[in-house]
C-alpha cells in the first residue's frame, strides 16, 4: 500500500467507531442474500444476537487504526486464526467475504466511498487477507503433522452421555473411524456440527473440551440453554434433548489459544463461572493426572447453587487426595448445613491473602462481566497483565490486555 493509501483508510477510523456495526450488519446482511450457502459456516445464533457483528466491527475498526504496523495484532490474529479452522474457513472464503464487505463499504457510505477510497480498502483487505489465510493454512499443516490430526470435518461417536448437574449434561465423542484423536491443548475448544431442522441448516458451535488429553476421545460438557430464543441454545438444547450415545456428530481439531502453560511451574489459580469452569477442567485434570504434582493449584468457582454445580464430586476427590490444592465454591443460594461455602457471587477479595502470592498464573472462563470484574481485581492488586489468561466464550468483545 501507499502512505496515501494507508491515510485513507485511516481516515475512516472515525466513521468505524461510530457506524461500524451499522456497515458490518449491511455486510453479513448482503452476503448472505448472495450467499446463502454460506449460513450453514455461520453462528446464526451470534447474528441474531448481533454478537457477530460487533465483533466484526471491532476488528475492521482495529485493522484501520493500525494499518501502517498490522504486526501490533499478531495476537488477535492468531485468535482469529484458530476460531477459522475450526469452521473449516479456507483462502477461497476470503474472496466472497472480500467482496461483500468492498460492496458494502460502497453501498453504506455512498459518495463519500471515492473510487481512491475503494482502492485503498481493496488493497488494505487483499492483504489482511494474505496474512489471515497463510497464517491458518500453517495451522491446518500443524494439525495434518501430529498423531490423530486431521482438517475439516470428521465423524464421531457419541459413546457416553453423563448427567454432571441439573442443567450440564457431558458427550465423550470418539472417531466413527477408530482411529487416535490428536492430543488438544488444556484448554482449548472443539466445533461440533449438527443439523438444526428449525433453520433447515448446518450449525457448527465451539466447546471447551473438558477432559484432559489422551488420544482417544474428546468430552465436551453442555449448559441446557433454558428458554434462549436464539439458535446458540437450539443447538446445546438438540444435543441435550436429541443426541444420545450411538448417535454422530462432526467435530473439527481442537483450536484455540486459552490455554494451560505447561512449561511452568508456577502455582495456578483457577477462577471460574458456572459452565465457564469447562476449559479449566481439561486444565485441573491435566495438572492433576500426576499425582505426585508439586504445583500449588487454587480452584475458585461459582455458580447458583448445589443443584446446577457440575463436577462437584470430581473436584472433590482429586483434591482429598492432593494435598496442596485449596478449594474455594461460591453459591447464590446456599442452604444451611453448607457451612463450607461462601454465600453469593464470586469475591476474590475475601481470597486475596491466599491468591495473591507472586509467580502465580491466573486463569479466569466465564461470562464476560465476570472476566472484566475479576481481571480488574488482580490488575488493581499488582498482578502483571502477562501472567493472567482469560476466555470470553462466543464472539471476542472485552479489550483487556
Amino acid at each position: 500500500m501507499t502512505n496515501e493509501q494507508k491515510q485513507l483508510v485511516k481516515a475512516t477510523v472515525p466513521v468505524l467507531r461510530e457506524h461500524g456495526v451499522l456497515l458490518t450488519t449491511h455486510f453479513y446482511n448482503r452476503m448472505f442474500q448472495h450467499n446463502p450457502e454460506l449460513k450453514n459456516m455461520f453462528n446464526m445464533g451470534n447474528q441474531q444476537n448481533s454478537k457477530q457483528q460487533t465483533a466484526l466491527a471491532m476488528a475492521v475498526l482495529a485493522y484501520a487504526e493500525n494499518i501502517e504496523d498490522p504486526s501490533v495484532l499478531l495476537p488477535v490474529v492468531g485468535n482469529i486464526g484458530h476460531k477459522h479452522t475450526s469452521l473449516d474457513i479456507r483462502p477461497e472464503h476470503y474472496t466472497i467475504v472480500g467482496n461483500h464487505l468492498i460492496a458494502s463499504i460502497q453501498e453504506v457510505l455512498g459518495e463519500a466511498a471515492s473510487p481512491e477510497l475503494v482502492d485503498a480498502w481493496t488493497i488494505a483487505y487483499q492483504q489482511l487477507a494474505l496474512l489471515m489465510s497463510g497464517h491458518e493454512q500453517g495451522l491446518y499443516k500443524k494439525h495434518t503433522e501430529q498423531k490423530g490430526g486431521w482438517t475439516g470435518w470428521r465423524p464421531f461417536v457419541v459413546k457416553q452421555k453423563v448427567v454432571e448437574s441439573a442443567e450440564i449434561t457431558s458427550f465423550y465423542l470418539y472417531p466413527a473411524d477408530n482411529g487416535s484423536v490428536e492430543n488438544h491443548l488444556p484448554g482449548q475448544y472443539i466445533s461440533l456440527r449438527l443439523f438444526l431442522p428449525e433453520l433447515q441448516l448446518l450449525q457448527p458451535r465451539q466447546y471447551s473440551i473438558s477432559s484432559a488429553p489422551n488420544g482417544q476421545y474428546y468430552r465436551i460438557s453442555v449448559k441446557r440453554e433454558a428458554g434462549s430464543p436464539y439458535p446458540d441454545g437450539m443447538i446445546s438444547n438438540r444435543l441435550h434433548d436429541y443426541i444420545n450415545p450411538g448417535d454422530m456428530v462432526d467435530l473439527s481439531a481442537p483450536a484455540g489459544t486459552f490455554v494451560l502453560n505447561v512449561a511452568s511451574d508456577s502455582p495456578k489459580v483457577f477462577i471460574s463461572g458456572g459452565v465457564g469452569q469447562t476449559p479449566l477442567l481439561s486444565m485441573f485434570e491435566d495438572l492433576t493426572s500426576n499425582k505426585n504434582i508439586n504445583v500449588p493449584i487454587t480452584w475458585v468457582h461459582g455458580c447458583r447453587n448445589e443443584e446446577v454445580h457440575a463436577f462437584k464430586d470430581k473436584i472433590n476427590e482429586i483434591t482429598a487426595v492432593i494435598s496442596n490444592i485449596n478449594q474455594h465454591i461460591f453459591y447464590e443460594q446456599v442452604k444451611e448445613e453448607q457451612n463450607d461455602k461462601y454465600e453469593g457471587w464470586v469475591d476474590l477479595e475475601v481470597l486475596k491473602d491466599s491468591i495473591l502470592e507472586s509467580e502465580t498464573e491466573y486463569y479466569i472462563c466465564g461470562p464476560a462481566p465476570f472476566i472484566k470484574k475479576h481481571y480488574n481485581f488482580l490488575i488493581e492488586n499488582g498482578v502483571q497483565k502477562s501472567v493472567i489468561y482469560f476466555e470470553e466464550f462466543g464472539p471476542a468483545s472485552l479489550q483487556l490486555n
